[in-house]
Parts: structure tokens; C-alpha cells; sequence
């Protein structure tokens, strides 16, 4: 049987679109019963199917470097003003739970590391962008 990474090439590590849309589907129903990040999504996300086949998409494109998705990760997280840095911890741990989980270690190590660098970029542009312009630059 061949793997789905043959067909991907340039893909990062091994793993398939359907482990992807697993981890994706897993996570948010983990989400959906967080106590601080359900309210927050909640108020944005009004269907869960579309909001898991957008994310899995941007995973595909970041992960196996397929093309589908479209769209502007930072520019939806910096419009929503209660989306806070203080979440992306949150978020990050849960994620990485939920690849524990699902995939094998060394998936979940490798696609942990590819969240992190991305979250922290979320996390480190929401606190830069929100801080006031006259306001000495926020370390955290």
C-alpha cells in the first residue's frame, strides 16, 4: 500500500489528510468543553464542520503543502479583540494533548513543533499589534 506522503513530496513529515482532519475534529470537541477557550470560539464559529474542513485545509497547506487553503490566520485573529495572547498557551496544550493522543510520538513531536513556532507567531503579533503606539515594547 502506498502512503499518503508519497503523494506529497514536499510534505514535512509523514502523516495523512485523514490523521490530519482527525487531530482536527478531536481537538475541537475538545475545545467546545475548554471552560476559557469554548466562550471565545463560540462566539465566532457558527458551523463547526466548516470552521474543522478550513483548519484542517491549513494544515494540509502547512504540513503536507497542498494548496487548498485560503485565507489569513493573523489578520482573523487580530480582528477579534477577545481572542488575548494569554490563550495560545491554553490552546497549545490542548493541542498538544489531543496529537499525544492521536498520532504516533514522533508525528506528534514534529507537528507540536510546527504549532508552537505558529502560535507563538500568533501570540507574539497579537501582543505587538494591540499595544498602544506610544506604549515601550511588551517582552512576553
Amino acid at each position: 500500500m502506498q502512503s499518503e506522503s508519497a503523494a506529497h513530496p514536499l510534505a514535512r513529515f509523514e502523516i495523512t489528510a485523514e490523521q490530519i482532519a482527525r487531530v482536527v475534529r478531536v481537538f475541537y470537541a475538545q475545545v467546545r468543553q475548554h471552560s476559557e477557550l469554548a466562550p471565545v470560539f463560540a462566539a465566532h464559529v457558527e458551523d463547526w464542520p466548516a470552521h474543522e474542513d478550513k483548519i484542517a485545509a491549513f494544515w494540509r497547506n502547512a504540513i503536507l503543502r497542498e494548496k487548498g487553503y485560503n485565507g489569513s490566520p493573523m489578520r482573523e485573529h487580530l480582528s477579534r479583540p477577545d481572542v488575548k495572547a494569554e490563550h495560545f498557551p491554553l490552546w497549545l496544550g490542548l493541542f498538544h494533548d489531543v496529537l499525544a493522543r492521536e498520532l504516533t510520538p514522533e508525528q506528534a513531536l514534529q507537528w507540536g513543533h510546527l504549532a508552537d513556532r505558529i502560535g507563538e507567531g500568533f501570540r507574539t503579533g497579537i501582543v505587538a499589534m494591540r499595544q498602544p503606539k506610544d506604549a515601550p515594547p511588551r517582552l512576553i
